[in-house]
């Protein structure tokens, strides 16, 4: 008997939710769909962009968290990608320069992908792509 798993919605530990809400609610562009207090302040959300979920939990309870982000922790998120389809990759690059992110040009890949490379607050790499046609 086979599974019948149907879409994926990773979670995230993150330093700081207001930061990482700002993130991605303004600049991105998700939802939450769970309940937020009006500053942010929450443990736990989940968030939802055009059919794709994404949770983000706190990395720490409020009174256990240090005054800045372990640097080894972050160093460790570079072993997490998350690949969005966007339509329109060099619209979102425009869009991103506008609010003020300093990201790289979108690249063709030799495998027929125009990706644009950007991360998140706790340092995740976040890939917008669309195949080339």
């Amino acid at each position: 008997m086979s599974l019948t798993i149907g879409g994926l919605c990773p979670l995230l530990q993150v330093f700081d939710m207001p930061t990482s809400l700002r993130f991605y609610c303004d600049v991105l562009g998700f939802t939450a769909t769970s309940p937020v207090p009006d500053d942010g302040r929450c443990d736990w959300v989940l968030l939802e962009l055009n059919g794709s979920e994404l949770m983000l939990n706190t990395a720490y309870e409020e009174d256990e968290r240090p005054d800045v982000p372990d640097p080894v922790r972050k160093e460790a998120h570079k072993d997490v990608a998350l690949f969005f389809d966007c339509a329109d990759v060099d619209e979102a690059y425009k869009a991103l320069v506008q609010k003020g992110l300093v990201v790289k040009q979108p690249v063709v890949r030799d495998y027929g992908m125009k990706q644009l490379y950007l991360y998140d607050p706790d340092g995740y790499e976040i890939c917008l792509q669309h195949p080339v046609r």
